[in-house]
Formats: C-alpha cells, structure tokens, sequence
C-alpha cells in the first residue's frame, strides 16, 4: 500500500461532550456535528485520549515535536501572548526537527493552514519549521471577519506575509484546505496537512455576525457575549467544512488511504459540554485535558471501532510519522509513543502513563491505567478514573500507598524536565469577576 496522506484536524477549545458521537446534544437547529459523527462511526474513535496540556501553545508544541513540551522554553508559557511579539525564545526553535519537517525530509508536501501559535516571525513560523506552505494567523485568537488579534492587529497570513481577506475565518480556511486537497491530488507525493481551526474559540460569532465585529475589536474575550446557541453554531460551521474536504478527497478518489485525525488542542472553555468531566481549559481535571479523539483511514481502520487506550496529543504525531515511515531524529528522540497498533486493531491495549504539570495553580496529574494523581493549590487527590469520572471521591486517604507511589512516579518523571522558568507568565482571559467559577 502506498504511504498514506495525512489531514491533522485541531479544533480550539472544544469541550469533550460538545459533538454527538462523544455524547453531545442536539441544538435547536439539529445535530451539532454530523459529519465528524460520520467520521467517527466509520473509523476508530477514543474515549480516554488527552491533550497534552490544558492551554492552547504548550499543547501545540508537544503537537508539532511529538516530545513533552516541557522541553521547550517557549512553553512554559501558559499560552504564548501577543506580547511576545518580537521575542527571539518564546516560540519553536527553528532547528528543532517537527513533525512536519520529518515528513517533508521523507518525501511528503506539508502545509499548515490555521493557527500557528508557535511564535512570531521573524525568528519562528511555520514555513521555518517544516511546512512549505501556510495560511491563517500567528496569534492564539483572532476575530472571525476582521481577522484581527487581541491587540487590534490585523493576523492573517500567506507565508510570511500580510494577508487581507474576505469572509468569515472558520470558512476561510475549510475553502483553502480543499484547495490544498485539490492541488495536491494530481501529485505524486503524499501530502500533510495540518487544518487548525481558531473555531470554537472566542470571540462569539457565527458565519451570520458580521455586524458583531466592530462590537468586540476591544475585548475579543467577548466577556459579556455568547451563548451555547452561538457556540454549537460555530461548532455546526467547523463541521460543514470538514464535509467538504472529505467530499474533496472522494471527488479524488483518495479518500480510502488518507488518515484523518481530528482531536482539540485542550478541553472546552466556557460554553462547552464537557460531561460527565468537571473542569475546563486551565485545568487538570479531566474537563480540562481529556479531548475527542477520531481516526477515520477506511485502508486500515475498521468501521466502529471504540478504544479506551490511554493516549495524549505527541502520541498522535508519533503515530502520523509511524504510519508515513518516516524516521525520528535520533537527536531528538519522541515521547510520544505510536498507535498504529491501536489503529489496525481497536482492542489491542498497552500500559501508557501520562504525566503533566501546569504553572498555573501548581498543578500536577499523572494518570496511569484507572487511576489518577492529581496535584491543585497544593492539595493531593486520587481519583479511580473508571469508577469517577467526574473526580468527585477522593482516595488519598483511603489509599495512602498508591497515592505515595503515584507522587514519586510524578516527581521522577517531573526530574527529567527543565525546571518551569521564574519569568514564564500565565495568561489568564477572565477571573471570576467574569464569570462564577467552575
């Protein structure tokens, strides 16, 4: 069989219950998410899958190295902010191998387009990282019609430059990837294509806003805007695209050896259904890091597979280079840890523990098979994952030893990383001046 393409879809900010395969209700115009539903019914969907932070940068790093983030200074921060513009460390260090430049070296085309969130030219971007092409902004959030960033600074790029466009952004870049798909079916090589949606991200538009805009130039965090009406729609409209390049991709007849994986990059903000997690984007509580994850590739993955094999975003990433046969730098070695496995068979399984820390609130989490050490405001909890999914019981005391063991697994792993920076910030969009708190 000839090497697969490969689309990487990464939503932002989507909440595990918000797409009715994982659970999510209807909205009032419908089913929220038939297409990715579709996907997920005829390929492999995962229901313990996780992102590899619970903030939107330090997810896309482990994302684009198939390594633990922590590795990488830029990071520590809790995201990357418009402030770092001009910053000559705060973003991914351009010889630092990738998962698209490892696959362009093996003979793939790559693109990315979508958000970047990976530093700012000149010293980062993605055309210096491994993609040959690129569309979509450099900033971790932009309006859908202005295309503007938090500042007020137009964010829309064609390569390294300045792009003005029409329309609304989610759209935009549903239209560029079939183009992509398009252009790239006559090729002889296999393509890469990372499609990074800013959609279901703030601010609160759907494709009908458009007057909305000006109203939010200010604050794009849209504090006192949204509802889940506005947020399902957004949702609907990601999922209408996605429709189109798989359409694409069966016009093409390449639809059968193409893997497409869709996932978000952390858990759902302050519109979404997360149930029955509690918690949310910030947090290492399963509502924060636990995420959709769907595999659609009819060449190799059976229809209706479900697997609980424990997983998080670098896995994917290992697994896109496995299945591509292209070769890790041996100077950077992975973290991540293939699923190909997993993928030709749903019930094949494998111990997979997953370690991670946060800045914010001195957070610390390990989950290891049904359970979960968890670390917040200097408080422990243990937490039967299977059993508790909502991590409401807390066995600390019931099971001091398996607590004890779980804090110095983490403690070792945590020993292998670069201390968290005493200058890397947090950025939090909201307080619960805002809004009440979880």
């Amino acid at each position: 069989m000839n090497r697969p393409n490969i689309i990487f879809i990464v939503a932002d900010d989507l909440g595990y219950a918000d797409l009715g395969c994982y659970g999510g209700r209807d909205a009032a115009f419908g089913p929220v998410s038939p297409v990715l539903d579709g996907l997920a019914a005829n390929g492999l969907k995962l229901t313990q899958g996780y992102s590899n932070s619970p903030v939107c940068s330090p997810t896309r790093f482990a994302m684009i190295t198939a390594r633990y983030q922590y590795r990488l200074r830029g990071a520590a921060e809790e995201p990357i902010n418009s402030r770092s513009r001009g910053s000559t460390t705060l973003g991914l260090p351009t010889e630092h191998p990738t998962l698209p430049s490892l696959l362009k070296k093996s003979g793939y085309r790559t693109a990315l387009i979508g958000k970047w969130h990976l530093g700012y030219p000149p010293s980062f971007g993605p055309l210096r990282s491994g993609y040959e092409e690129f569309f979509g902004p450099m900033s971790g959030g932009v309006d859908y019609f202005t295309h503007c960033d938090s500042t007020g600074r137009h964010d829309l790029w064609f390569g390294e430059e300045d792009r003005q466009e029409e329309g609304y952004l989610t759209d935009i870049l549903s239209k560029r990837a079939v183009d992509y798909v398009e252009r790239m079916a006559g090729q002889d090589a296999p393509f890469f294509l990372s499609l990074h949606y800013t959609a279901p991200h703030w601010p609160w538009e759907t494709r009908d806003d458009a007057g909305k805009a000006p109203l939010v130039k200010d604050n794009l965090f849209d504090l006192a805007g949204g509802n889940i009406h506005v947020y399902r729609r957004m949702i609907h409209h990601m999922d209408e695209g996605i429709g189109w390049i798989m359409a694409a991709l069966e016009k093409h007849g390449i639809a059968d050896n193409t893997l497409v994986v869709f996932t978000s990059d952390n858990g759902g903000e302050r519109f979404s259904d997360n149930w029955p997690l509690v918690g949310g984007k910030m947090d290492l509580t399963e509502g924060g890091i636990r995420v959709p994850w769907i595999a659609h590739w009819p060449a190799v993955i059976a229809k209706g597979g479900e697997s609980r094999q424990l997983c998080m975003t670098m896995d994917w990433s290992a697994t896109m280079l496995d299945a591509a046969g292209a070769e890790p730098d041996p100077a950077y070695p992975l973290d991540g840890v293939s699923l190909m496995p997993v993928l030709r068979d749903a019930k094949h399984a494998f111990r997979r523990p997953l370690h991670w820390r946060m800045n914010h609130r001195g957070q610390e989490a390990l989950r290891d098979g049904d359970w979960k050490y968890l670390k917040v405001d200097g408080n422990e909890y243990l937490f039967n994952i299977p059993a508790d999914e909502r991590e409401r019981a807390n066995l600390a005391k019931k099971e001091p030893e398996r607590l004890a063991a779980m804090r110095e697994d983490w403690r070792a792993w945590n020993a292998t990383m670069p201390p968290i920076p005493a200058d890397a910030t947090v950025s939090l969009g909201y307080s619960v001046k805002d809004m009440p708190q979880r």
